[in-house]
């Protein structure tokens, strides 16, 4: 539920340092000084004891050391499932959100109910990846995003904030303001971000692609092996952060779905994502509302997201994920269920479903 102050109201009272800690909630995990690594889930059903716990008995279907670590804000995160971030447009240009959320109030609104939803990270974005058009101005850019980043920071300590930005002037802003991670989307094409990344104890997310932003690719010939080539690029790339003085350990990477890749292209490359999981970083998989999911569903963006949940499912399976999503509450039903059903996470012997859950209330 929404605290009871407006996002606007917040965002003023910011400015004097007003605002009560107790209507700040707490985010699925907590980044703490001394962490462990582990994801803390906090479930809550029908007031009930938590039901659903981390198997004690261990289970995995893989090497547990598969699991890779982010270091982000000078702590450690141990992802050893798959989280969840959430996307807040500030772009009305927004392939997704079709302007729906162009006030500053809006904007905050639904970042408001995604973390309150359950999203570990929030991902701010102040321009559309809508291609063939003009890049938009950076001032402009920074508008629309430092005070979205700043209000979360102040309203939202616990939670990770992102932005989807690549340009140097935003993302010293950006950092700045409060963000965790920048969200290159140009595949690291200004050197400094990472060295800004660095500076700031920021993660950065290294997406592949092979044109500028904003501009659209579709070449069915363009790639003899597009996983090999993806891989070698996200491999020079972060080497190239780190030359800079970013962590490795700091690096997320992104295979770029549908960014310069026909649909065909995209989903061989998804095939094939266990190559780019072998260089040991947590992935990026931006599959929510994707074009490869309307070449296989003949869906419209926002009729696609049951292709999503699908997609989000066959990569739950394996750790080390953070699914970029629209819909966060059906991307948490289906990791948790992926994590009960591969024994990451058990129910205890002892629940019962409450009858609150077991049927859909009458209607009076």
């Amino acid at each position: 539920m929404f605290h009871a102050k407006s996002p606007i109201t917040a965002v003023t009272a910011m400015v004097g340092g007003a605002w009560d800690a107790e209507t700040k909630p707490r985010s699925r995990f907590t980044l703490a000084p001394a962490w462990l690594g582990l994801v803390q889930w906090r479930w809550t059903i029908a007031g009930s004891v938590d039901p659903v716990k981390r198997s004690p008995s261990g289970r995995w279907p893989y090497d547990r050391g598969m699991s890779p670590t982010l270091r982000v804000g000078g702590r450690e995160l141990v992802i050893d499932s798959t989280l969840v971030m959430g996307v807040v447009n500030a772009s009305p240009e927004s392939f997704s959100d079709g302007g729906r959320f162009v006030s500053l109030e809006s904007q905050l609104e639904l970042a408001a109910s995604l973390v309150e939803g359950g999203a570990d990270i929030i991902d701010v974005g102040g321009q559309s990846a809508i291609t063939n058009q003009p890049e938009l101005d950076a001032a402009v850019e920074a508008e629309r995003v430092v005070p979205i980043v700043a209000w979360l920071r102040e309203s939202y300590p616990d939670t990770l904030i992102s932005v989807d930005t690549y340009r140097p002037s935003v993302v010293a802003e950006v950092l700045a303001a409060g963000a965790h991670i920048i969200n290159d989307v140009s595949g690291l094409l200004y050197p400094e971000v990472a060295a800004l990344c660095a500076q700031h104890q920021a993660a950065l997310v290294i997406m592949h692609t092979a044109a500028r932003p904003k501009v659209r690719l579709q070449d069915p010939g363009l790639y003899t092996d597009v996983g090999a080539e993806v891989l070698a690029f996200l491999n020079e790339r972060s080497a190239s952060a780190t030359a800079e003085g970013l962590a490795w350990e700091s690096i997320i990477l992104d295979p770029g779905p549908d960014f310069t890749k026909t649909p065909h292209q995209t989903i061989e490359l998804l095939r094939g994502i266990d190559e780019i999981r072998s260089l040991g970083r947590p992935l990026l998989l931006a599959l929510s509302r994707k074009d490869f999911l309307g070449a296989v569903t003949g869906r419209t963006p926002r009729g696609r997201d049951a292709a999503t949940a699908a997609a989000i499912a066959y990569f739950a399976i394996t750790p080390g994920n953070i699914v970029r999503v629209h819909d966060v509450s059906a991307a948490l039903d289906v990791i948790a269920t992926i994590d009960v059903l591969t024994g990451r996470r058990d129910v205890s012997p002892e629940y019962v479903l409450p009858d609150v859950l077991r049927h859909e209330p009458r209607r009076e």
